[in-house]
């Protein structure tokens, strides 16, 4: 993202505004992620996303109720943020990579270990919660 905002000045704008946004996003992505820490560090599960196959609970408590995947959303609001003070319009082709970047190599791979450890629990729940938001 910097180095769009960097080279590709065309995309260059300017936001009123732009700290005040960009605080306020990184209050909510510290918000969303902790949440999601602590609702795992209370269910005593493992918080390592390389490792979904570690999980030993399915928490559905707290953010998780709102959310399949709070702490990927604090990520995404994290970088909206960055953005927001990079002021540089297309930074925001980068979002849609993201989204399918963590969809595709991290959420999915892990719905399918969380399936197969928590079977109809899981489907239950994801059919209640969405993935993002």
């Amino acid at each position: 993202m910097r180095l769009v905002a960097e080279y590709m000045s065309i995309g260059s704008l300017v936001l009123p505004g732009a700290t005040w946004v960009s605080a306020i996003l990184l209050v909510l992505s510290g918000v969303f992620g902790l949440m999601g820490l602590f609702q795992f560090y209370s269910n005593g599960t493992s918080i390592d996303p390389h490792k979904p196959q570690k999980t030993t609970a399915l928490v559905t408590g707290g953010i998780y109720q709102y959310s399949r995947n709070p702490m990927y959303l604090a990520l995404f609001f994290l970088l909206i943020a960055y953005a927001s003070l990079l002021q540089n319009v297309l930074n925001l082709f980068l979002f849609p990579v993201f989204i399918w970047y963590i969809n595709r190599y991290q959420i999915i791979p892990e719905e399918e270990v969380m399936e197969e450890k928590f079977a109809e629990e899981y489907r239950e729940y994801k059919s209640k919660v969405h993935r993002w938001l």
